[in-house]
């Protein structure tokens, strides 16, 4: 295997695809990096990773994995901010938004974080990154549309915003945006539906190339220059990891029988469930018979609009 990229609302896998011939897997968590290296790839590539409901990417796996000759690059969201951390160790960092973060111009993690759909929504970004806004008001800003005091407050009145709540329109619906010109505002909400620049994916793109054109130099992986510390508390990472595994293939599994042997100890559940499910098996049958087509991006629009209102 020559490369495993972990994305997910940043850049989608068909964009991927179309620069780099990669295992594409979701967005990081601890002990990805480290599983990730049992297939033994020539380079592993960080954009997408998870901030919060789950731990975050480990440095030391990031280390181990370099120090077992695997290229690793980062770019756009939590790779770049591993990079920034890593670049010194020989973690190789790519894009504007990484070298922000080197530079120490960026420093806070909302500025990259976002809430997303999960997986079987492609991981539809529902917020937006901060890094983009920043780009966006620049580019409109060098555009003419917005004076630099403008632009200044609109970046200010965004970063008060919390990251999962973040978007175009709520930053618009703050008291302290409407204090802003309204004709600059105007102007700009009207410019954004063609000018809006997505940094993030600008970097990863970027990132992309640079590890397809490496991959195909086999002379591009620089050996690092540390020795890996091998820890308690690296020792007893990687036995949880490995403990978490096994676990998750046992619950794969389990026989469809028992899950309903233990359903049906809830009868109330289990009556609703049972409920739930014939008329789905009935929807889907009629919708076969009528031949009623579901386009694919509709469907994932409908279930992020419901997962918004319901709040989930």
């Amino acid at each position: 295997m020559k490369a495993i990229l972990f994305a997910g609302p940043t850049i989608g896998v068909d964009e991927i695809n179309a620069v780099i011939d990669a295992e594409c897997r979701p967005p990081a968590t601890q002990g990805d990096i480290y599983r990730a290296c049992a297939s033994n790839p020539r380079a592993i590539g960080i954009i997408d990773g998870y901030f919060h409901g789950a731990p975050s990417i480990w440095h030391k796996e990031i280390l181990w994995a370099m120090n077992k000759g695997i290229a690793v690059y980062g770019s756009a969201s939590m790779g770049a901010l591993r990079a920034a951390e890593l670049h010194a160790f020989g973690m190789c960092g790519v894009g504007r938004i990484f070298e922000a973060y080197l530079r120490g111009e960026l420093e806070d993690d909302d500025e990259v974080a976002v809430t997303h759909a999960p997986a079987e929504l492609a991981f539809k970004p529902l917020s937006e990154p901060m890094v983009n806004v920043r780009a966006s008001i620049h580019a409109a800003e060098q555009d003419k549309v917005l004076c630099s005091e403008t632009a200044n407050s609109l970046m200010a009145v965004a970063k008060s915003i919390f990251y999962m709540d973040r978007t175009w329109n709520s930053i618009f619906r703050q008291p302290a945006a409407d204090m802003l010109p309204a004709v600059e505002v105007a102007g700009f909400r009207e410019w954004l539906a063609s000018g809006k620049v997505d940094l993030k994916r600008q970097d990863a793109v970027r990132m992309l190339e640079l590890m397809r054109d490496e991959i195909a130099d086999e002379t591009s992986v620089v050996p690092v220059q540390y020795d890996f510390e091998w820890t308690t508390m690296w020792d007893t990472e990687i036995a949880a990891w490995a403990s978490a595994e096994r676990s998750d293939n046992t619950r794969a599994n389990v026989p469809v029988q028992s899950i309903l042997d233990e359903l049906r100890l809830d009868e109330r559940r289990f009556a609703s469930v049972r409920a739930r499910a014939i008329l789905r098996l009935l929807a889907l049958r009629e919708g076969q018979r009528n031949k009623l087509p579901v386009e694919r991006d509709a469907l994932k629009d409908k279930l992020t609009d419901h997962r918004a209102s319901q709040g989930l």
